[in-house]
């Protein structure tokens, strides 16, 4: 299937299919690969059980709760939109995903447990890499969004260079698979993948070598296709711009889900924001309340303010009171909890206020007006200016499409 682009005025672009409809982008294809998660994901909870492990345990990859929440959004979006590669993307990603994880369990449970007594291990061991794929296709889907066209033919070369490494990095850790069952010597780390297969030196030393070169080129890519986007949103209007102030918000949210996670702060809350890019690309794509993406943008900064100010204040508080008052720790921890609980409303106020001057005009501008509107009404005595003052600020804060304001006058 091949996607072209026609319009740009003011930076916009609308994509048409230049070709029939493909059998494979089909209602068939999505019943067959949503029923093939929906049993991957039914047969995790076992695995886990067999491995002596949580479900929320995985090779590196999302657990499956998450990929099965991509999945889901890439079924609507292959339903929905069939011509649109990107719900297949994500479709194939959740299925990938989860068949790594139930083959990461299994592993874990034959190699590890039961010294390779149960059967058909050796498929296990083949399956495993699934999660390269789903890294793979992560960074696809950002490019190609939100229609599936490339942002401009001259992203086409890094394109097919992205692919082509991508595919040498995924035949590698295929290929080290294959070796291991050939080679009748497979061993497995507590996490199902292959024992040392990170390591630049021992047995899988060349593949370490691999993912050396591979994963800049990755994190290069990716964040060219981010930094395309938002060149793309300096140069868009309207609902195209729209969509990729969710992409960036996505984009910014996961980013930060990646770091608690790499860190080791929390890998759930990783996990958790980590599904926030899919997530907001299928908002973008449906156009679901498209136009409520400054809120979220204002309430998000907002929020991250004043929590990182709470923290601060909280530590500081506490210094204080036990370094330099000596006052008992249960105390200090007692008065900075209060000293930061009584901040919290009125610091949350003044940030709101400013972040929604900056990232949210719409809302502020309102909020100025109505707020001039109440000052004026204060020393208002006839209820004909009030009315006529009244219809201006809701028509200039709330743009409705009619408007009409009815007034009961004592008889």
């Amino acid at each position: 299937m091949r996607w072209v682009r026609e319009g740009a005025a003011a930076g916009q672009a609308r994509q048409r299919p230049v070709t029939g409809r493909s059998w494979l982008a089909s209602p068939v294809s999505v019943l067959v690969l949503g029923g093939l998660l929906l049993v991957l994901i039914a047969v995790d909870a076992p695995l886990a059980g067999l491995a002596h492990q949580s479900i929320n345990a995985s090779s590196g990859s999302l657990p499956v709760w998450s990929t099965g929440a991509i999945g889901a959004l890439g079924v609507v979006l292959a339903w929905r939109r069939p011509r649109n590669p990107l719900g297949w993307m994500f479709l194939a990603a959740a299925v990938f995903g989860t068949l790594s994880e139930d083959a990461s369990f299994y592993t874990v449970a034959d190699y590890r447990l039961h010294h390779g007594g149960l059967p058909l291990g050796w498929v296990a061991v083949l399956a495993q890499p699934g999660w390269a794929p789903t890294i793979v296709l992560a960074g696809v889907a950002v490019l190609l969004f939100p229609d599936g066209a490339l942002p401009s033919p001259r992203w086409r070369p890094m394109l097919w260079v992205y692919l082509a490494l991508a595919g040498l990095w995924m035949a590698g850790a295929e290929a080290a698979s294959i070796g291991a069952v050939a080679g009748h010597d497979i061993r497995v780390d507590s996490s199902g993948g292959l024992l040392g297969l990170g390591s630049t030196t021992g047995q899988y030393g060349w593949f370490g070598v691999v993912e050396d070169v591979f994963f800049p080129v990755l994190a290069a890519c990716w964040l060219a296709a981010l930094a395309a986007q938002a060149i793309s949103y300096r140069r868009s209007s309207g609902e195209r711009r729209q969509q990729l102030k969710w992409l960036l918000t996505g984009s910014v949210i996961a980013g930060t889900g990646l770091m608690l996670s790499l860190s080791g702060l929390s890998d759930l809350a990783g996990t958790v924001l980590a599904v926030a890019l899919p997530a907001s690309m299928g908002v973008a794509i449906f156009k679901y309340r498209l136009y409520e993406v400054d809120r979220i943008i204002s309430r998000t900064l907002a929020y991250v303010i004043v929590t990182g100010l709470l923290v601060g204040v909280y530590a500081g508080l506490v210094l204080l009171a036990t370094r330099v008052l000596s006052f008992h720790s249960t105390v200090a921890v007692a008065a900075a909890t209060l000293g930061a609980a009584a901040l919290f409303n009125p610091l949350r106020q003044r940030v709101q206020l400013r972040v929604d001057r900056r990232f949210n005009r719409a809302r502020y501008n309102a909020d100025q007006m109505v707020a001039a509107f109440a000052a004026r009404l204060k020393d208002a005595v006839d209820l004909d200016p009030v009315r006529d003052d009244l219809a201006s600020v809701v028509q200039q804060a709330l743009e409705p499409a009619h408007l009409s304001v009815w007034m009961s006058r004592p008889s």
